[in-house]
This record gives C-alpha cells, sequence and structure tokens, in this order.
C-alpha cells in the first residue's frame, strides 16, 4: 500500500475493505467464538479479479475489525489453482469450517471444496479431495456453495443454471458435512422474457443464500448471473417452510441501485439475520489500477420479513456507534425554493423525515463541494410518481465515471402521507434505505472529499415538512489483512 492509495478520495473509511488491491463477494459470514467473521473474495497482489484468494477480518462488535492471515489461497496442482472463489462457513465442533469454489481457467463450473480451521477461526487447513466434485446432469453452471445447519442435519446449496436457460438453487444434505447426497433443485426457474411484464433472475443464480426465520417463514436470495454480460442484481425470494422443504412465490429485486450484488447472510446471535453485499467500481477499469483498489463491502445490515414475506433492509444498529458530530434541520419547503440545510463530511449517515400535504414530491441535493455557483459535482435525490429517484449523472467531472438515473419504489408514498429516508454516505458509495424497508446502493465519484453540502429542493405543489438530521462517522480503524 502507498501513501497515494492512502490518500485517494474515493477510498471509503467506514466500509468494510483492505485499503489495496481487488474484492468482490461478502464469503464466509460466520459468528464463532464470540466473533463476528466477515471473508470476501480478495486479490491481494492487484485491484483485478485474479487468483482470487479468501480474505478475512473478525469483529466483537460490528464496529472495530481486525485483519486476519489470508484464509484461503489458491495452490497450483490442486482444483482451486486459478482462485478461491465463493462459498460459506460454519462453526462446529469448536472450529470453522469453510465451503468454496474450487476455480480453474478453462473448467466453466467450480466443483466445492472445503477447508477446516484451528480453534481460533483464523488459520485454515484444505480438506483433500473435494466434497461435491461434479454437478448434475444438464447443469453448465455451478458454483457458489451455502450451508446451515437444519434440525439433525446439514444442507447445501449450490448456485446453479441448467443447458435449458433456467437458474437454480440446487440442494444437498449430509449428517456430518463430509459425505453429501443430492436432493434436487431447491427451487427453480426460467429467466422470464425481457418485455417488463416479470423481475428477471438471471440464466444462472449465483451465491444462493437461505434465511429461514422461527415462524417458518423463509427468504431465499440468488444473484442474477447472464452468459454474455455476467453479474446484475440480487433476487429475493419470499417462501415458507413445507415439510422438508420450502415453498417460495412473490419475487422482488433485493436492492435497487446499479452497484449491489453477491449479498451474504450471517445468522447473529439474539435471532439476527445480517447481511453483507459487495459494490463494485462505477468507473472504467483504468481508474481502479491507478487507485490500486477495487471494490468495496456494504455495511452490515439487518434484514427482518414483512407481513407479506418480502425482505425489510436496514442498517444494523451497530452503526449508531460511529457517530461524530451532529446537526438538524426542520424546515417548509416551499414549491420551487432551494434551501441550504447545512454541510456534512464525505463520511455521513442522513436521516430524513418528510410530511407531505397533497403532492408527496421533494428533493434532496448533495453538493460534493463548497455549494458555489461553479460547483457542478452533485448527486440528486427526488421523490415523485410513488418512488425515489437517484440520479448520479452529474456526481463526477471525470468522464471514466459511470451515470445514470435509478428508481427505488416507496410503495406507500402518498397525499398526507409521512416517509423516512436513510443516507450512508462514503466518500464513493451510497446506500440509501426508505423506513419501509427498501434499499438502493450506488457508487460515485466527486472531485472533492472533504466538506460537503446538504440541499432542500421543493418540488411538490404545495409546502412539504422536512427534518433532517446529520451525523459525521468516523473511521472504524481497519488495517490491511496479513
Amino acid at each position: 500500500m502507498t501513501d497515494d492509495r492512502i490518500r485517494d478520495p474515493h477510498l471509503p473509511e467506514v466500509h468494510l475493505r483492505p485499503p489495496a488491491n481487488w474484492i468482490n463477494d461478502p464469503n464466509g459470514l460466520v459468528h464463532h467464538d464470540g466473533w463476528y467473521h466477515v471473508f470476501f473474495q480478495h486479490n491481494p497482489q492487484a485491484p483485478t479479479h485474479d487468483r482470487v484468494h479468501w480474505g478475512h477480518y473478525r469483529s466483537r462488535d460490528l464496529l472495530r475489525w481486525e485483519p486476519q492471515p489470508i484464509a484461503l489461497a489458491p495452490e497450483l496442482g490442486r482444483p482451486d489453482e486459478d482462485g478461491c472463489f465463493s462459498g460459506n462457513a460454519v462453526s462446529h465442533n469448536g472450529r470453522i469450517t469453510a465451503f468454496y469454489s474450487a476455480h480453474r481457467v478453462g473448467r466453466p463450473w467450480q466443483p466445492v471444496a472445503a477447508a477446516d480451521s484451528g480453534p481460533d477461526g483464523s488459520t485454515f487447513v484444505k480438506r483433500p479431495g473435494l466434497v461435491v466434485p461434479d454437478p448434475p446432469a444438464g447443469v453448465t453452471t455451478f458454483r457458489d456453495p451455502y450451508v446451515w445447519r437444519d434440525g439433525d442435519r446439514w444442507r447445501m446449496l449450490v448456485g446453479a443454471g441448467y443447458a435449458d436457460g433456467d437458474g437454480a438453487a440446487l440442494a444437498y444434505s449430509s449428517p456430518d458435512l463430509a459425505d453429501w447426497a443430492f436432493d434436487g433443485p431447491l427451487h427453480r426457474r426460467a429467466d422470464p422474457a425481457p418485455d417488463g411484464s416479470a423481475l428477471r433472475t438471471g440464466e444462472a443464480w449465483e451465491c444462493p443464500q437461505l434465511a429461514v426465520y422461527d415462524d417458518g417463514r423463509a427468504l431465499l436470495l440468488t444473484s442474477a448471473w447472464y452468459q454474455r454480460t455476467g453479474p446484475s442484481h440480487v433476487v429475493a425470494w419470499a417462501g415458507q417452510r413445507d415439510g422438508e422443504g420450502f415453498r417460495f412465490g412473490a419475487t422482488s429485486r433485493f436492492d435497487y441501485g446499479p452497484d449491489f450484488y453477491a449479498a451474504a447472510l450471517m445468522p447473529a446471535p439474539g435471532g439476527r439475520w445480517l447481511l453483507w453485499g459487495w459494490s463494485w467500481e462505477a468507473r472504467e477499469e483504468s481508474c481502479a489500477k491507478e487507485a490500486g483498489w477495487a471494490g468495496v463491502l456494504t455495511v452490515p445490515r439487518e434484514v427482518t420479513l414483512r407481513p407479506d414475506g418480502s425482505p425489510h433492509q436496514a442498517p444494523a444498529r451497530e452503526l449508531d456507534g460511529l457517530r461524530t458530530r451532529t446537526w438538524q434541520r426542520a424546515m417548509r419547503a416551499q414549491p420551487g425554493a432551494e434551501s441550504v440545510l447545512g454541510s456534512i463530511s464525505s463520511a455521513a449517515d442522513i436521516r430524513v423525515r418528510l410530511g407531505f400535504g397533497r403532492d408527496p414530491a421533494w428533493g434532496l441535493r448533495i453538493m460534493c463541494g463548497e455549494g458555489g455557483a461553479g460547483d457542478l459535482d452533485f448527486l440528486d435525490l427526488e421523490i415523485g410518481d410513488g418512488s425515489l429517484t437517484v440520479d448520479r449523472g452529474h456526481a463526477s467531472t471525470d468522464a471514466r465515471a459511470h451515470v445514470g438515473a435509478y428508481r427505488m419504489p416507496l410503495p406507500e408514498l402518498a397525499p398526507g402521507a409521512e416517509l423516512e429516508l436513510r443516507i450512508i454516505l462514503d466518500h464513493s458509495i451510497a446506500e440509501i434505505f426508505s423506513g419501509t424497508g427498501e434499499a438502493l446502493t450506488l457508487r460515485f465519484y466527486p472531485a472533492r472529499s472533504d466538506t460537503w453540502t446538504v440541499v432542500s429542493r421543493g418540488l411538490a405543489s404545495d409546502a412539504v415538512e422536512v427534518t433532517v438530521t446529520a451525523h459525521g462517522l468516523r473511521t472504524p480503524g481497519a488495517a490491511a489483512p496479513a
């Protein structure tokens, strides 16, 4: 790591990632011996996706993260010689067992491999051979195991794509984490035609994850992947336990932003389900090579279920422990008026409460500078027509940064309604949550990184009651993995 990389104005401070080089999927999220363990796809040599390892952090409180040695590394002559791809981990008999995808160039599918830790969960020994050496007949894409305890047995999902174009989460079971039997698809579906009539779910499903709640309801998450274009978005499937299996019904997009993928679940103490995702870079690869880093994990989210079984997301409550200075402004936003609410640092937690009249519309602009007339960098959030639209088209003066506007539905938006939003900003990433549990994640790359300005914009035809509370966020102090 060089000084240039440390000073990169776009490098997040609050979000978990090593200070240099490549990171993608969160892996092996497990609570073991009083520690939260987060593993992740990592190239420790370059900011590119090549010969990927498993990096590793651990924390007692989800705030202060301790770097651990590289957990898994590719080895010449082994099935994983070109990469230790994604998977998960479980805590059992005082150790962590990691299940991962063994990658070799030229092989379009990845068999399942495993490794066991010592008692401290920091160093791993790979098992000889493969846990699941081959995919079932007709399966052309096969990777990303997810293992959990279900009663008196262990169960595993593996993401898959069939030759006929169906995506699937394939199910396996084992009495001992060693010998696994194929039980058929847990869930399988063809990708809908792109005519707008249904949410697209992928030609293949990556990173399948399953949360089973105490009342028997379940949430299946799959990451939609396409042969021509690669990773796309995360799909949520509302489910219910049904005997030895599960029934799945309605689908929804798990995160409405363009830069969220590979969601991974952690069963946490107290019956909570925590989740991290990967937010990739939204700029040309040359930018990452110049900066010396690429990718970031989202903040930890707590995932609960609404009455209809769809997911409700919010930042984990522990993040409140990172707050520093605070300001609050309450006002009536008049039609057509713009008002400066205050200044924030580029790592901030903003909470918005709105009370609408006849017209449920309003805008928030983050001016990524001092907010003067010549300031061209800004991120726009606009509420109207039953949704929130986030526009990063003017958020960077660098032509290599991606642009676009992205819409998140607000199902309870109506005349006379109240609405809450929460916005986590961290240099080059924004995670936006509605009070009703929707989320939108995107990346942006402003020219300035010190002081930003928050502006209210009156977009409604009548006045809107606005209360904005802004907190600075301190750096939790994670260091580079060993």
